[in-house]
């Protein structure tokens, strides 16, 4: 032997290990104060261990106004190839009535085509605007070379139908992807219009660089315009998907559960931060007011962003998207009759 003592591999009690080695005489620490030592290091690590824990990372805004921007811009190129090759995308929206933030939205779209170069109509017509005279003026923009895309500002006066309306316009120029047939489409992932919100939501989601293969999602609402087509689009991506509404019993616990979280139910604070998956993606597609009148979504954004690693604002998120999904649609619809001719 040369004499160095073997530290064995499994661990020693402190008893023990004074009785196998015991202290030097005349070192500076007595096996007390080594130990004391390494007990206050060791708490050390925990203290910060535990605070790293309690506070995670905020979430990751998801910004709709600029991804907008991008896509409009590549829009905008598109649209002016193909109007150098005798095909200049164009939209026609009819609004009837007078019903204030309709004819808000409806300037925004005008002026959007404008921005990206589509052609454009706008036709307006006042509430005793008869069924019969709106079906004639669809079947004529169907018949229209120069309309790709046709639009009907919703919501209707009482006396028109909107389901009427909706399956008057043409499928192959039904841009809002609100039609039967749309819908169909896309159940069966056929080539067709998918909804501009929907649509939207999916290239918000896009930007994290999550793949959604596998990933649980659950979509907050039903409505045959957004719960519904949001959940069929998640499902093409391969996600594992839940639709949750208002017979649902504790939301949470599906919420808890998922993934990406699509709140669509137009009820404020629907969605709390102690609903969501740590890590979890939230897309909030509500437009509400709060008690001051301020803009807000389904979402609870402040205490979500706590819990999330991504999330869309309100304003700011979803919103921006809509429009810009239904110049998306337009310039498909027109790129597809390009390739016709």
């Amino acid at each position: 032997m040369d004499g160095t003592r073997k530290i064995p591999s499994f661990p020693l009690s402190r008893e023990r290990r004074n009785e196998r080695f015991p202290p030097k005489l005349g070192h500076k620490y007595d096996n007390d104060a080594r130990q004391a030592a390494r007990d206050t290091v060791w708490r050390a690590y925990n203290f910060v261990f535990v605070i790293s824990l309690e506070s995670p990372m905020p979430a990751q805004t998801i910004d709709g106004v600029k991804l907008s921007q991008q896509l409009r811009g590549d829009i905008a190129a598109r649209a002016a190839a193909l109007t150098a090759r005798g095909v200049k995308p164009g939209l026609a929206v009819i609004i009837v009535g007078d019903d204030p933030a309709s004819h808000v939205y409806v300037r925004n779209k005008v002026k959007a085509c404008g921005d990206v170069g589509f052609h454009s109509v706008l036709e307006k017509y006042d509430a005793d605007f008869s069924e019969a005279a709106l079906l004639d003026r669809i079947a004529a923009l169907n018949a229209d070379p120069a309309i790709h895309g046709i639009l009907v500002q919703m919501p209707l006066p009482k006396h028109i139908d909107p389901s009427k309306v909706i399956e008057a316009i043409a499928t192959t120029k039904d841009v809002d992807g609100y039609s039967v047939l749309s819908a169909g489409e896309l159940m069966t992932g056929l080539d067709g219009f998918r909804p501009c919100t929907p649509y939207g939501c999916m290239k918000l989601i896009e930007t994290t660089g999550v793949d959604l293969r596998g990933k649980h999602a659950v979509v907050i609402g039903r409505s045959n315009t957004v719960g519904k087509p949001m959940a069929l689009l998640l499902l093409q991506a391969n996600a594992t998907v839940t639709i949750c509404h208002s017979a649902t019993p504790d939301l949470a616990y599906h919420t808890r559960q998922a993934d990406i979280v699509v709140a669509a139910v137009g009820r404020r604070n629907t969605l709390t931060g102690d609903m969501v998956k740590p890590g979890a993606i939230v897309i909030d597609v509500g437009i509400n007011r709060d008690e001051n009148g301020k803009l807000c979504g389904d979402v609870d954004f402040a205490s979500v962003a706590e819990v999330a690693a991504h999330a869309t604002p309100v304003p700011g998120g979803v919103g921006p998207m809509t429009i810009t999904m239904l110049l998306m649609n337009t310039l498909e619809a027109a790129e597809r009759v390009a390739g016709r001719v």
